[in-house]
């Protein structure tokens, strides 16, 4: 039914609020003879009089009355929502929906957000924080436009592009057996407890494959959501921890330089593959890509 009313409704809407066919017919610039057979048919759709006709002058009935009260509602959301969209993809003023991995928020992004406003002042950004996986279903669901996260995906569905690497390191409590040292295998870890993120978080991912290319598997002593809460724990004794750099040092704790393997996480940004970019996504995902190889703060 939705789909046979609503190219009629704003006919309706027009003829009842001048109620003359002719007149409606002028104002919107459509033929007379079309919005005449328009109304016959949505009142034929409807099984119900809308207009009570004298010529081409109309009135409405009692039951028009109360469809058009429902039909300008619907009307105004239509025109609100099409405003909204419109708004949205203005390239002076429109908005970006951007997501970005937990350990990227106190410093990265909004170095990245305040250097590309300097260009474009009045863009607006919708910002989501969360774990990699979460955010690539956000890119598939349409809540996200770009997203950066670790690792790059590698997916048919979405296109990611290495920014930059970071280089993760092994955080020991402040008086550990370890603590004194600058370096370290991770191999020497092997028969350390560590507290890690969940699994499904890309750094969980990173240091289960580390341990394992080291030779060992990690005994797992906590399981966290963000990468601060792991440091405190770590100070407070529960475990060691592969972390990349805090963006302010944490008191309890000595981070240790990874020597082999390469202990890195790649940093890269992901969109939906075929979805068309609205202007301020566009110059926002140009600006990313323009930041490779220096798009972490020194």
């Amino acid at each position: 039914m939705s789909r046979l009313l609503a190219p009629r409704l704003a006919y309706f809407a027009g003829v009842a609020r001048t109620e003359h066919v002719t007149r409606a017919a002028q104002e919107m610039g459509v033929p007379q003879s079309t919005l005449s057979r328009a109304m016959v048919r949505l009142e034929q759709d409807l099984g119900v009089d809308l207009f009570a006709r004298r010529g081409r002058t109309v009135s409405l009935t009692p039951a028009g009355r109360a469809f058009l009260s429902s039909v300008e509602r619907a009307l105004a959301e239509i025109e609100r929502a099409a405003e909204e969209v419109r708004a949205d993809a203005d390239p002076a003023t429109g908005k970006v929906a951007f997501g970005f991995l937990h350990t990227m928020g106190s410093e990265t992004v909004p170095g990245l957000i305040r250097a590309f406003r300097a260009d474009h002042p009045r863009v607006r950004f919708s910002l989501v924080q969360n774990y990699g996986e979460a955010m690539l279903e956000g890119l598939r669901s349409g809540e996200l436009d770009l997203c950066l996260t670790s690792p790059v995906p590698d997916a048919p569905d979405l296109v990611g592009r290495l920014l930059d690497e970071q280089k993760l390191r092994l955080v020991v409590p402040a008086d550990h057996r370890l603590a004194a040292r600058r370096r370290i295998r991770l191999a020497e870890a092997a028969d350390e407890t560590f507290v890690t993120l969940e699994p499904g978080y890309g750094m969980r991912r990173i240091t289960d494959d580390l341990c394992q290319e080291a030779g060992f598997k990690p005994r797992i002593a906590f399981e966290g959501e963000e990468a601060e809460t792991l440091r405190g724990l770590v100070a407070a004794g529960l475990g060691v921890a592969l972390l990349p750099p805090p963006a302010v040092p944490r008191p309890g704790v000595v981070e240790l330089t990874v020597t082999a393997p390469r202990a890195v996480r790649e940093i890269g940004v992901a969109w939906l593959d075929g979805h068309p970019d609205t202007p301020p996504v566009a110059a926002f995902k140009k600006f990313l890509l323009s930041r490779r190889g220096h798009l972490l703060p020194d």
